[in-house]
């Protein structure tokens, strides 16, 4: 089974083929640049939930099954920012240092560190031959001052996620995929989609 997801962010491929093959063994995943889809997808949604849907539902329309992924850290002190433009929190896309520092400059004078990681996965199928699936996974944490981990990538060194008592960016692949916000998105929807194959 083949499904594009509506990225070139190597790191969310690899992590996407790793969670859903556990579920579905013969899928493959493959990125924009793999099916030669040129431009960008505009993301004008004001939820991860619309967001999501618009990168899917970008895929489907050239036919394939299309998958969206929108995610980005919450974190309590700052109403939920970064949210939906955690990405490019600081200006730039995907400037994964600014985003950090700016994170800890914004959050210098607060005490309360809770954030959460929101993952929301859509699914959009090729001529609307089905309804499209909706899939959100949460992981609760606490923002550190400090960076730990090498692993990962974007805030993952300064979100510690206190049952293992590690960064994500201190975890290995199958430790984080176990529990991340996107492994449990992904999960939900590897179900359903497992039940329509």
């Amino acid at each position: 089974m083949r499904i594009v997801l509506a990225s070139r962010n190597k790191h969310k491929i690899g992590e996407l083929q790793a969670l859903l093959e556990r579920y579905i063994p013969s899928i493959e995943v493959l990125s924009l640049d793999d099916i030669g889809f040129e431009g960008e997808i505009v993301e004008n949604g004001s939820t991860f939930e619309e967001n999501a849907l618009i990168k899917a539902r970008a895929i489907a329309d050239k036919g394939d099954i299309g998958l969206g992924d929108d995610s980005g850290l919450c974190v309590d002190a700052l109403d939920g920012a970064p949210g939906i433009f955690s990405a490019r929190y600081a200006g730039e896309h995907g400037d994964d240092e600014a985003n950090n520092k700016l994170l800890l400059k914004n959050l210098s004078d607060k005490a309360d560190r809770r954030a959460r990681f929101v993952c929301v996965i859509a699914c959009a199928f090729p001529n609307d031959e089905r309804q499209a699936l909706v899939c959100r996974g949460e992981t609760e944490g606490v923002i550190i001052d400090e960076y730990r981990g090498k692993a990962g990538f974007g805030y993952d060194p300064l979100f510690y996620y206190e049952p293992m008592q590690k960064t994500y960016a201190e975890m290995t692949a199958n430790e984080k995929n176990t529990i991340s916000h996107r492994g449990r998105a992904m999960e939900v929807l590897a179900q359903e989609l497992k039940e329509i194959i």
